[in-house]
């Protein structure tokens, strides 16, 4: 007899996401697992300042106050909890977690996985002078923890799907080498990681759809791997091939994926709509995952600080060239080590609002000394405001500078990583890295192209009225995935969005190597953006740090395309 499917939820995807997701998953139906995602890595930078103020922090606190609401009714209910919401201090997260429990008078199972934090060892392993140092742990701690009866598991810094991996592991009883249903497994916890993203929201064709408040995602995983990606029913939302497509697309390289558990191969599955609000992923094949681990190294920047000036009217560029003239000049004497300025047209002629006549000339700094990139910048902007230009203003007053976070990918050998499950008794089980591992290559992109598609009639238009797009951020690099909906748009898209064209249209990439990646499964290209986001989300390198509009940008910019693709 076949097992029948596990039904795992999602109720975060990021820190700070919608806090009532925990109790709509709860009571919108029936759930085997409700998993949530709350770590990125500036979340990691965050918790690595909190437990710089206090050793006992480290941990995602909304976590707790969630858990203080639903504890009870997720026993009630019978559905086992993961989350990644222990951070930098699992141990500490689950102590607080009995703590809480007690006084509730529930009885559950709580149980932790560590060993991802190498802070202790970053000197020892090459990392240098780090604030934060956690390896990408898999599902195998998870796994052993529900095994062993755990109600509820946290973990410090797994990859995003591990909270989903491990769960259906322990359903079906899952081997290492088991390569395929692990993979699929990957793909349904990239699809629902991130919570409302794959239910509509961040969606490219929003338009075309009823998205309200979006429900949170579902997915039905099977003994073989294959899953279908649904929500609650009455919730927001969509669930389509297009929004697990562009999920999919979400914050990848190339057709492989990589993990510590297994290497997801991302042309290799195939999506089919199942009914309303509901997509299948099958197809799925893996490979043994690579030998080392991803680490993630957060560390202070430094001091960062900005103004923005307001220029409305006329004469916007030579507003802008005397402030900037006038600010650099007071600042001579010890100007900040890193100065950027940017312009932002959004005035437009004969406006009819003072706001639709205003420009934006930004200027950000950055320094290791707090004072020199805080009151001293800030206030020397300030001190221009009678001997500018006319109708000078600001958006903010003055400030005293803030701290920023410099991130940095590392790698190490998976032996070198400790990968502790503390079972509900206390019992703490060592889980090996895998013995069976095969070094990440790129997959070989001479493939065969599909056959263009060539009409002689052609209109100049928004690449986004036959494309979609998902854009996010990898530490310093930015990755694009963009999708055609039909099979006549894709051979158009595959030969007509080359790298060249892909500069062209987005010229802040010009001078940066980019890479593109078919994925003909999903009729998509990836396109991989290195350095666009400098040292990471918390350098605020760039305008949309996260570059989470990247994607839109590219969609709105316009291309000549064949009349009948429009």
């Amino acid at each position: 007899m076949t097992a029948a499917p596990i039904r795992i939820g999602n109720a975060s995807g990021f820190y700070g996401d919608r806090f009532s997701a925990v109790h709509e998953m709860l009571t919108g139906g029936p759930l085997d697992v409700l998993t949530g995602d709350y770590l990125a890595e500036l979340t990691m930078l965050i918790l690595g300042r909190d437990r710089m103020k206090d050793p006992n922090r480290g941990y995602a606190k909304t976590f707790l106050r969630q858990m203080e609401q639903n504890l009870a009714l997720a026993k009630e209910k019978g559905v086992k909890i993961v989350a990644n919401a222990g951070g930098l201090n699992p141990a500490g997260l689950a102590d607080a977690l009995r703590e809480l429990a007690a006084k509730l008078g529930v009885d559950v199972a709580i149980a932790h996985v560590e060993g991802d934090d190498l802070i202790q060892r970053a000197e020892e392993l090459g990392f240098g002078k780090t604030l934060t140092a956690n390896a990408y742990l898999g599902a195998w701690g998870i796994t052993e923890c529900l095994n062993a009866g755990a109600d509820i598991v946290v973990t410090g810094r797994v990859t995003d799907a591990s909270v989903i991996v491990g769960p259906a592991a322990a359903r079906f009883g899952w081997a290492r080498d088991d390569y395929d249903a692990l993979a699929g497994a990957v793909a349904a916890g990239h699809v629902i990681e991130c919570g409302t993203q794959a239910t509509g929201g961040n969606y490219a064709f929003f338009t075309e759809h009823e998205i309200g408040v979006p429900g949170f995602p579902i997915a039905e995983i099977s003994a073989d791997g294959s899953s279908v990606i649904t929500k609650h029913p009455g919730t927001g939302g969509v669930v389509n091939a297009g929004t697990v497509t562009a999920q999919l697309l979400y914050e990848i390289t190339g057709a492989r994926y990589a993990g510590p558990d297994v290497t997801t191969r991302f042309d290799t599955l195939t999506l089919t709509e199942d009914g309303p609000d509901r997509v299948r992923i099958s197809g799925v094949t893996g490979e043994p995952p690579p030998p080392t681990l991803k680490v993630c190294l957060n560390g202070l920047g430094g001091f960062r600080n900005e103004t923005t000036f307001v220029l409305t009217g006329l004469d916007i560029e030579a507003k802008a060239a005397l402030v900037k003239e006038q600010l650099e000049g007071a600042l001579k004497a010890r100007p900040p080590a890193d100065v950027k300025w940017t312009l932002a047209r959004t005035d437009r002629p004969d406006a009819e609002t003072e706001q639709q006549a205003s420009a934006l000339l930004h200027v950000a700094v950055k320094d290791a000394d707090p004072e020199v990139a805080g009151r001293a910048f800030s206030g020397a902007a300030i001190e221009l405001a009678l001997a500018s230009y006319p109708g000078f203003h600001v958006t903010a007053p003055p400030a005293a500078a803030s701290p920023y976070g410099v991130y940095r990918p590392a790698f190490v050998d998976a032996h070198e990583v400790p990968h502790i499950a503390v079972l509900p008794d206390g019992t703490r089980r060592d889980i090996t890295p895998a013995t069976e591992t095969l070094p990440l290559s790129e997959v070989d992109d001479e493939r065969p192209m599909p056959a263009p598609f060539t009409q002689a009639q052609v209109r100049r238009a928004p690449l986004g009225k036959v494309v979609g797009a998902r854009s996010g951020d990898k530490g310093g690099n930015a990755n694009v995935g963009v999708w055609a909906r039909s099979d006549e748009a894709w051979r158009w898209l595959a030969h007509r969005l080359t790298v060249t064209e892909f500069k062209l249209l987005l010229p802040e990439t010009a001078d940066l190597e980019v890479r593109r990646h078919l994925l003909p499964n999903l009729r998509a290209v990836n396109f991989v953006v290195e350095g666009i986001l400098g040292e990471g989300v918390a350098s605020q390198a760039r305008f949309d740090p996260q570059a989470k509009a990247l994607g839109e940008w590219l969609r709105s910019r316009e291309i000549d395309i064949p009349e009948a693709l429009l």
